[in-house]
């Protein structure tokens, strides 16, 4: 079994806490569909709840840290101490219609000497399949206990790529259309699930082998990028760059294939 901190122990902790209700609201959201109202309403409500259950047992475990949080925002803490990033449903779309595809995911946002704040461990837990993949830096990405490795593929032409389709009110849909255009004709496939924290997941572990999306939150991509960082993948801006989040362009792969990636995308940006 690897080895993890006790802080991972919290979080881990705190998401399966909350799992079991996400499970029975999702079946019951099933039999919400007559009204529009009644199933967002629903859903809101889910998404509040277990918010609600991660927030006390982490600041049970934790109580001068801060919170970033999908549902409640931003809580002050101790700035000289770490802070949880955490969005309690992603996917809510999916679980709103029925759909098996969405998780919570956690991540610790530590400051540096140096100013900065960087993500030092992330957890990603898919409720209904008892998937728990996480990270810490320099202990590498797993899920449950097996080691995880990004994709070794090196050919565009075997690739297949997660993105998130812009929607009403969501993302430059211009924009996307001309990534999309880049990309499409050169890789094996191109996927659009509706949850970016299992996205990256699921890169880190290999089973998608590069994913390109914008307009996103820090609390769908905190956990994420640092497993598929922990896994040997790169997450950078469009550009290149080391900025995803204050530039809210996230492309990632392994090596190979996001030095390809880049150039596709940055020629369908000029």
């Amino acid at each position: 079994m690897p080895s993890h901190s006790g802080l991972f122990t919290v979080i881990e902790r705190a998401a399966r806490k909350a799992a079991p209700r996400l499970r029975r609201d999702f079946n019951e959201v099933q039999q919400l569909q007559v009204s529009r109202k009644g199933p967002a309403d629903f859903v809101s409500m889910a998404d509040q709840r277990a918010e609600q259950t991660i927030w006390e047992e982490l600041s049970k475990a934790r109580p001068d840290w801060g919170f970033l949080m999908e549902e409640r925002g931003e809580i002050a803490g101790d700035p000289a101490k770490p802070r949880f990033i955490v969005d309690p449903l992603d996917g809510t779309s999916n679980f709103l219609h029925g759909l098996p595809h969405f998780a919570i995911s956690i991540a610790v946002e530590e400051p540096m000497p140096n100013g900065k704040r960087e993500i030092t461990t992330g957890l990603i837990y898919q409720p209904l399949t008892d998937e728990s993949f996480w990270a810490e830096k320099g202990r590498g990405a797993w899920v449950q206990s097996e080691r995880l490795r990004v994709s070794a593929r090196r050919d565009l032409s075997e690739a297949l790529v997660a993105t998130g389709i812009p929607f009403l009110g969501h993302g430059d849909f211009s924009q996307w259309s001309r990534i999309f255009g880049a990309i499409a004709p050169q890789v094996a496939g191109i996927r659009r699930l509706g949850a970016a924290s299992l996205d990256l997941a699921w890169l880190a572990a290999g089973r998608y082998d590069a994913f390109w999306e914008s307009d996103l939150k820090p609390w769908d991509v905190a956990a994420g990028m640092l497993l598929i960082r922990e896994a040997g993948g790169f997450v950078t801006d469009f550009r290149g760059g080391d900025k995803p989040i204050e530039r809210n362009e996230f492309l990632a792969a392994n090596d190979a294939l996001h030095s390809k990636l880049h150039k596709l995308v940055a020629g369908a940006l000029r």
